[in-house]
């Protein structure tokens, strides 16, 4: 028994199997376009917590001062 699932894309009717290549996309077009949909954030989970930018600068010091504490040169100047 096989499963049929529509593409993302276009909503063609895709066999789950095997042979079915670019599943859940009918085609490697449709599997180019959710790519770049992707790749220009039209697809995204969004962030629900608004960036606290004073805290984010001070765990920012915070870490390159521990990591210049370390004995890691490529840190040092």
């Amino acid at each position: 028994m096989s499963v049929s699932v529509k593409c993302p894309i276009c909503e063609k009717a895709v066999l789950w199997v095997a042979e079915s290549t670019f599943r859940p996309f009918c085609s490697e077009r449709c599997k180019m376009i959710d790519l770049g949909d992707w790749a220009a954030e039209n697809h995204r989970i969004p962030d629900k917590l608004p960036i606290d930018q004073q805290l984010s600068e001070e765990y920012l010091a915070e870490l390159e001062q521990d990591m210049l504490q370390q004995d890691n040169t490529f840190f040092k100047p």
